[in-house]
């Protein structure tokens, strides 16, 4: 974990900002960056690498880069980004789109990645997070980035690590892109 940043120094404009990290999930991910795109709030952006990678796959970097105050990517095995949300700068913490991968992690408190480090550190500081999940339901149908149709069957395993992030304090889990921007003017 670690930081490689760009993008304006908004550390004089108080908690209005939402930290908001993406994971290597292709499904939603077209819908997240569109929405990002044309956001009516500020964000800092938190890459996995997984998640870097996809933008960059789908050449989505470049545009979402520029509608974000800052960009953090995961390159180091310490996490400078994580001081960030003591500052007071963040109002809340979206993760989306987040693998099923990224959600066992959260369930399970294992932070290991910058994502789920920020996600631990913002529960144990009280900010609030809400996390689009690749995987919500036992079959999903979802057509690709790069335009084929995929159903997904979620695993057993996969639904209860989702049943646990539910269960956690300061957590909101949503299953669509509108009920996630819904959230986020709400709050």
């Amino acid at each position: 974990m670690g930081i490689e940043a760009h993008g304006k120094d908004t550390r004089s404009e108080g908690n209005s900002l939402i930290a908001w990290g993406i994971t290597g999930g292709e499904f939603y991910l077209r819908e997240v960056v569109n929405l990002l795109i044309s956001a009516r709030f500020r964000f800092d952006l938190f890459l996995s690498r997984a998640g870097e990678e996809l933008l960059s796959r789908y050449r989505m970097a470049s545009e979402l880069f520029e509608a974000a105050e800052r960009v953090f990517r995961d390159t180091n095995a310490s996490s400078p980004p994580i001081m960030r949300l003591f500052s007071g700068r963040y109002s809340l913490l979206v993760v989306a789109p987040a693998t099923s991968n990224t959600v066992a992690k959260m369930a399970c408190g294992i932070a290991d990645t910058l994502v789920t480090n920020m996600f631990a550190q913002a529960g144990k500081i009280g900010i609030r997070s809400i996390v689009l999940p690749t995987d919500h339901a036992p079959v999903q149908e979802f057509v690709t980035v790069s335009g084929r149709k995929i159903v997904l069957r979620a695993r057993k395993i996969d639904l209860e690590n989702l049943r646990r992030l539910s269960d956690m304090e300061l957590v909101d889990v949503v299953t669509s892109v509108e009920e996630l921007e819904q959230r986020i003017i709400g709050s």
